[in-house]
């Protein structure tokens, strides 16, 4: 009894000496180190996995696509509905759909298919655009992973504007903007381990004027740049022979039409010699920006 009471009072470090299996004694901050290493070590696995998932596959994207697809089957009024502000919204995502070599990335048919979509968005055609996106699902399987790489990045930038509507309705356009944003990042999401030969996405710069899209290009900035100093030369000489005519070579019935005659004879020139100014500037500025792609391109 007396041994029982001296060994309950003894410190823990004496206590584990007297014992058969001996205890070493840890400070207490070494102790918080040795458990608090193998967590940040599993945390740090988490987030590495985390952050580069395994690509889909096409059945998996089938999935997503007509998961998307269901999102989209709403009343056959529903886009002509919107304010003129979600309009706007819906045609600006429309052009993040399409914008670009969209048939070059996501190949002939998937391309043709979003540029159709694209269309129903702006026209606010609720029914043909469930119809064009109820056909993405069978393309899944023949897409590249580049193809779905592309895809699904094109689907992330339009799934923004669908959540910059906001709430709207029953929520739908949140529906889609969260699926839509969902099914991208997956199909994008560690595409590169995926595309092995694929040819990589070169990022383009477009300029949209309306229904027309241009691609903007070095060797187009170049021409450009020719076809503005060509402007330019012509609007000069024209500025020059129109004030190489005498003032007092012009014969007018009266007063009246000899003035109307110098004041366009002076717009004239302003304006043709303006445009020369203009033209010269034009052309420096495309050589430049020509220079700056190709320096990108590089």
């Amino acid at each position: 009894m007396a041994t029982s009471v001296a060994l309950a009072f003894q410190p823990f470090c004496n206590l584990s000496s007297t014992l058969a299996y001996r205890v070493p004694c840890v400070p207490f901050s070494r102790r918080l180190n040795l458990k608090q290493r193998p967590l940040t070590k599993v945390l740090f696995a988490l987030t590495e996995s985390s952050k580069y998932p395994n690509p889909i596959d096409a059945s998996e994207a089938r999935v997503l696509l007509q998961e998307l697809a269901d999102c989209f089957s709403l009343p056959g009024d529903y886009f002509q509905q919107l304010s003129r502000d979600l309009r706007l919204d819906l045609t600006d995502a429309a052009f993040d759909l399409s914008n670009g070599s969209v048939k070059e990335e996501c190949g002939e048919e998937l391309g043709e298919l979003l540029l159709n979509i694209s269309k129903a968005w702006e026209l606010g055609d609720t029914l043909t655009s469930a119809d064009l996106i109820s056909k993405l699902p069978a393309l899944a399987a023949s897409l590249t992973g580049y193809n779905r790489s592309a895809l699904g990045k094109r689907l992330v930038s339009a799934s923004r504007r669908f959540k910059s509507m906001g709430q709207y309705g029953q929520g739908e356009l949140q529906k889609i903007a969260e699926m839509m944003n969902r099914t991208g990042k997956l199909m994008s999401t560690n595409a590169a381990s995926e595309l092995g030969n694929d040819r990589p996405k070169e990022e383009t710069k477009v300029l949209k004027f309306g229904d027309l899209q241009v691609e903007l290009t070095p060797q187009k900035a170049y021409i450009g740049a020719v076809i503005s100093f060509v402007f330019g030369i012509l609007s000069w000489k024209i500025g020059e022979g129109i004030q190489s005519i005498p003032e007092s070579s012009l014969e007018y019935a009266n007063d009246n039409a000899l003035l109307l005659a110098k004041s366009l004879r002076v717009a004239l020139l302003a304006l043709f010699y303006s445009s020369s100014a203009l033209s010269a500037c034009t052309a420096v500025g495309l050589v430049l920006y020509g220079g700056q792609l190709k320096a990108e391109g590089k």
